[in-house]
């Protein structure tokens, strides 16, 4: 997972071209270009480099950088540095082309060839596919067909794919299947930005690095788990694809279940990638599947009406969104109850929730653990102590929040609940990121720690698909049923208060 040099600082990637495809599209301009930038201004980005651009607009390699450079300095207004720009917009190139045109792949190929040798970075290339999902497979035969997946002379081809990784199970599997006709397995990146993320990669370091952690981090001491991925937005003006995904598809099997993955692993042997995904598969494996019928009271779906934002805006409901069916049955809120049936997570229900037009933009994991007996303190005033709960924060203010009891100052025994809060920010600085870097960084490297294995990404399919099934066969009747600006349907407070607990007030 580390890629040290000989003073212990990360060393720069390995030469190489990357290749994007759909280099005209919103994803680049916002992530990748300025991923790019950052790294080269953190001198992890190699002399030998070079970037590839591919798409159907036909401009030229001023103009592909000059894109580039009004969107870097907009939003990069205080960090821009002409000299780190400089650096990467000389090593900016475009190729027009159609991704169903074998002619295009041709063309590719001789500018890739010409960028290598012009930046010294032969034989390593890595393919990033910012394409819509049903262009992956032929893109990837088409490179295929054209030899540029083939490995030889010890430089290596590698290609990321964004999610979704499918649809369902079958497609997902369809997905693997074709993926694999032309790729090892060792070539694909399956990229989930959560994953790029500082606190979900602390969560190893948080559990392994620290031993008064890991001994307590199972059944004995913890009551339950709650992971939250909440959204303030709508679905603005991505309401057609929304209309085929759903906040099930959309978040559930990709983000919430790799959360709860790192969450609940055993220790890999090493931080090498095939153990650490090793460990994370197991985990998909051991979480019980649903039976239809325990959808009906594990499960719980919504979609908002029109509403007020904390801020006050006053924003429209899901119906209303353009390209949305003024009926229709789309959830945009899902929750899901989920066991993990191995010895360390016995009992220990795991509570995953995701919605749009929530009270707020909230990324959390949540780890309740059990109440102390009361009886030492039955005979003073104290009349409830409150279980300790940990609260990892993925975004925003990445950090971890403890809260405990301590006694009140005063001649009698009270207790108040405090909290030890550990901010990344007041610590490490808040440098600038998009949540790519460290993963385009480590595709860079060979290193696939952070990124989905075939297994995972069919695991996390095979464990929504009843869920899936019961609610398309069982259309819901009570749509819209909460408010934008709440924080979601009131059955999903009920799924917690069957088991006596209740979500975590967040504002």
């Amino acid at each position: 997972m580390q890629h040290l040099d000989e003073n212990g600082k990360a060393r720069p990637a390995p030469p190489c071209v990357m290749v994007i495809f759909g280099a005209g599209g919103d994803l680049t301009r916002r992530k990748l270009i300025p991923s790019l930038y950052h790294l080269m201004r953190e001198g992890l980005l190699p002399d030998e480099f070079a970037v590839v651009g591919v798409d159907r607009l036909e401009i030229s390699d001023e103009d592909f950088r000059a894109r580039f450079e009004q969107t870097l300095r907009e939003y990069r207004a205080t960090e821009f540095e002409d000299a780190v720009w400089q650096r990467l917009a000389e090593r900016l190139h475009y190729s027009q082309g159609d991704f169903k045109d074998p002619q295009a792949y041709r063309q590719l190929q001789q500018r890739m060839a010409h960028c290598a040798e012009v930046h010294r970075a032969p034989g390593n290339y890595l393919f990033y596919m910012a394409t819509p999902p049903s262009l992956f497979s032929e893109i990837i035969r088409l490179l295929a067909e054209a030899e540029l997946t083939l490995e030889q002379d010890k430089g290596w081809r590698r290609v990321i794919i964004e999610k979704p990784f499918g649809k369902d199970l079958d497609s997902a599997i369809a997905l693997n299947r074709q993926l694999h006709q032309y790729l090892t397995e060792s070539q694909i990146f399956r990229i989930d930005h959560y994953l790029g993320k500082e606190t979900v990669q602390n969560i190893m370091a948080f559990r392994f690095a620290n031993g008064f952690t890991e001994p307590t981090w199972n059944h004995q001491f913890i009551e339950h788990v709650q992971i939250t991925v909440a959204e303030s937005v709508g679905v603005e003006h991505r309401g057609t694809y929304y209309e085929e995904a759903g906040a099930l598809r959309d978040m559930i099997p990709n983000h919430l279940l790799v959360l709860l993955g790192f969450v609940a692993m055993e220790p890999p042997n090493s931080f090498d990638a095939y153990a650490v995904r090793d460990e994370v598969n197991k985990v998909m494996r051991a979480v019980q599947p649903l039976s239809p019928e325990d959808v009906l009271t594990h499960a719980v779906r919504g979609q908002y009406a029109e509403g007020v934002m904390p801020n006050g805006e006053k924003v429209p409901a899901y119906r209303g969104s353009p390209g949305v069916d003024p009926q229709s049955r789309t959830e945009t809120y899902a929750a899901i109850r989920f066991m993990i049936d191995n010895w360390r997570w016995a009992d220990v229900p795991f509570y995953l929730r995701t919605g749009k037009r929530l009270g707020g933009q909230y990324s959390e994991i949540v780890i309740q653990y059990r109440h102390v007996p009361f009886r030492l303190f039955r005979d003073t005033p104290v009349e409830q102590v409150h279980a300790n709960q940990l609260v990892i924060r993925v975004q925003p203010d990445e950090g971890i929040q403890l809260s405990f009891s301590a006694k009140i100052p005063g001649p009698t025994m009270r207790l108040g609940t405090v909290n030890m809060d550990f901010c990344y920010n007041d610590y490490f600085g808040n440098a600038p990121t998009t949540g790519y870097e460290t993963l385009i960084y480590d595709a860079m490297n060979g290193d696939a720690t952070l990124f989905k294995h075939a297994d995972t990404v069919e695991a996390g399919w095979e464990l929504v698909a009843p869920v899936l099934d019961v609610w398309s066969a069982l259309p819901p009747r009570d749509f819209p049923n909460y408010r934008a600006g709440s924080w979601g349907p009131a059955a999903a407070g009920e799924l917690l208060r069957r088991d006596g607990y209740r979500w975590r007030h967040i504002l």
